[in-house]
């Protein structure tokens, strides 16, 4: 399949760097609008746009997402990929950081769900996109707070999906597996990396393009249901050959 995003708004969270980053960049080059939602400054990637925003803000995404509304009209898609991955034992986690993970990876999702769902819902149209990890199921040493958050987001995002249905506005989930991004970078050295790199392996950013793309489509008529990185994960161009 091909892409074209011609007219199309996306939203994409956490998009200044890693999955977010080659995301916005596909759909800016298929013709539509990615409109990046980060703490960070974005990478100036042509035809993306950048708003500097703490998605853990409820007001600070709500005033984005007016802002985007009112720039161009409609939102199609909503990719929330922004996250967290701190690293500490459960004995070990501070306070602090354990709300902050969950402030982040769980609320800011209901944040920019609360903001551009509505939206949606009036227009009986969009996509909605969430971001788990297979430590939601299997958990793993050391991510307590990041497995406990993408766990909870799987349950968030089939509620919402089940709500939203009847409206035509579409809500699923995708599991991108280990990919080399700088939060996974920073999450996984010395032997954490090795264990990735000698097991499932370690994907690109890129290697989640095409799915992404798919599940934002019209051809993804689907809900409430979650992709998950093996070997069903290709690359792009895979996509755009067949």
């Amino acid at each position: 399949m091909s892409f074209d995003a011609t007219g199309e708004v996306v939203v994409v969270t956490g998009g200044a760097h890693g999955i977010g980053a080659a995301l916005a960049a596909a759909v800016a080059k298929r013709g539509g609008t990615a409109v990046v939602f980060d703490i960070s400054e974005g990478l100036g990637t042509p035809g993306v746009e950048y708003v500097q925003v703490d998605v853990s803000d409820r007001e600070a995404v709500l005033k984005a997402v007016g802002g985007v509304i009112e720039r161009h009209g409609r939102i199609d898609g909503l990719v929330a990929g922004a996250a967290v991955q701190p690293r500490a034992t459960v004995i070990d986690t501070d306070p602090e950081e354990w709300t902050r993970t969950l402030k982040v990876n769980l609320d800011g999702v209901v944040w920019v769900c609360q903001a551009v769902v509505p939206h949606m819902v009036d227009r009986r149209s969009g996509s909605v996109i969430v971001f788990t990890s297979g430590m939601a199921a299997t958990g793993f040493p050391g991510a307590a707070a990041y497995a406990s958050s993408k766990a909870a987001l799987g349950a968030f995002a089939r509620t919402l999906a089940a709500e939203v249905a009847e409206h035509r506005v579409r809500v699923n989930v995708i599991a991108p597996g280990v990919i080399d991004t700088e939060q996974f970078r920073f999450a996984n050295i010395g032997a954490d990396r090795e264990h990735w790199s000698e097991t499932i392996g370690i994907g690109d950013p890129e290697d989640v393009v095409g799915p992404l793309l798919f599940l934002l489509s019209d051809a993804a008529a689907m809900t409430g249901s979650q992709l998950t990185r093996e070997r069903a994960f290709a690359r792009l161009e895979t996509f755009e050959e067949c």
